[in-house]
């Protein structure tokens, strides 16, 4: 299974055109984390801490407990972040030697992303930010495009709570 089913697709694309909406409009996006559930038709809102590594952790807490509530279906991540560029990851820890980050670097391209975990695997896109006409303050991204994965490890995964008799892939 590579594309995102569309049960997913009608949640989550109404919040990636908001995303879009609030770069369009001059403004950052908040982190957030979108926990639903198909079954009660409800879709829990976690605004993401990341501060320290500590707060990091609340927020997983937090955006856990959110799915244990619902009996979640998904959890789907969307923020503001950077990224290599596509040239320059081979260099990643030659990189993050000289230069402490990414974002310190001077190859940080700024990107929305974007991780949705299902029962069947998770759907990560990065999304390059760019400029939205001659505007200084407003930017825009394009239509993002996902890739599945079945196995992926990280602090804000693996989140959601365990179905009576089913099976997770990762």
């Amino acid at each position: 299974m590579s594309a995102i089913p569309d049960n997913y697709w009608k949640i989550i694309s109404p919040l990636i055109a908001t995303a879009r909406g609030f770069l369009e409009k001059g403004e950052s996006l908040s982190p957030f984390a979108f926990v639903g559930s198909f079954s009660s038709d409800m879709c829990i809102p976690v605004l993401l801490q990341s501060s320290s590594m500590e707060a990091k952790d609340r927020s997983a807490l937090a955006i856990e407990a959110a799915a244990e509530s619902l009996k979640a279906d998904f959890i789907f991540i969307l923020m503001e972040a950077w990224s290599l560029r596509k040239d320059k990851v081979s260099q990643m820890d030659a990189i993050l030697d000289k230069y402490g980050s990414i974002g310190a670097s001077p190859y940080a391209v700024d990107i929305v992303s974007m991780a949705l975990e299902t029962r069947h695997g998770v759907w990560m896109a990065e999304v390059p930010i760019k400029p939205k006409g001659i505007s200084k303050k407003k930017r825009t991204i394009g239509i993002p495009e996902f890739r599945h994965y079945t196995e992926v490890e990280g602090r804000f995964v693996n989140l959601l709570p365990m179905k009576d008799g089913a099976a997770t892939l990762h």
